[in-house]
């Protein structure tokens, strides 16, 4: 789960910052995350240009991307993160920047990657965003955004040993949101992983791949 976001309380920059490294590798071989990918890979235009929002380590997904030749830019609040995103991917850009934050850039992108960014914004800012990467897009263009399913708002919890606040939807509101911004969602893939961390618990996640008409 990624949670990434300047708006978002300072624990939650916190938490990753913490992390670093020990979230790739609790995170990583992640199936639904990487058919994700090879997805996109399939879709994608030569020298597409992808936004990767809540980029982490840039690993897998910016890695992956400008391995095949596209041109990435990721956005993350924690300084750890762009830190080691910068080192591990030299071929993409990496800002630190709250994806609530970028300029307005309507039809830019060719796809946007966002595997759980939204899950510490409220719901209102969850529903914006998305609308703005909607927007972002050109058509044609792909999304590839992944969740936790629930329905819960605001809920205190310890994640990977870090203390978070979590909000999202049920899967099928989740899905309506995602369509309420024009897009026709292609393929759902709920998936259920246990990162490798000490005591972590197994989540159930919720991959969208969708496409801009």
């Amino acid at each position: 789960m990624t949670v990434h976001g300047g708006h978002l309380p300072d624990p939650a920059a916190r938490a990753f910052d913490a992390l670093g490294a020990d979230y790739e590798r609790a995170f990583a071989d992640l199936p639904e995350q990487l058919a994700a990918l090879d997805w996109l890979l399939a879709e994608l235009p030569e020298g597409a240009r992808v936004l990767d929002v809540g980029s982490g380590t840039g690993r897998p997904t910016a890695e992956r991307l400008v391995a095949a030749g596209h041109r990435v830019t990721g956005c993350d609040v924690s300084t750890t993160m762009v830190e080691l995103a910068r080192e591990r991917v030299p071929g993409a850009r990496f800002e630190l920047v709250d994806v609530r934050e970028l300029p307005a850039a309507p039809e830019s992108l060719d796809a946007v990657t966002a595997f759980f960014p939204l899950l510490q914004m409220p719901r209102a800012d969850q529903a914006r965003v998305l609308a703005d990467l909607a927007d972002r897009l050109v058509p044609g263009g792909l999304l590839a955004v992944a969740t936790v399913p629930a329905d819960v708002e605001g809920v205190d919890l310890l994640w990977l040993g870090q203390p978070v606040r979590c909000t999202s939807f049920p899967a099928p509101a989740f899905r309506a949101l995602v369509e309420s911004t024009g897009l026709r969602v292609e393929h759902e893939r709920p998936g259920v992983f246990r990162p490798d961390f000490p005591g972590a618990e197994p989540e159930e996640h919720l991959f969208l791949l969708a496409r801009k008409p």
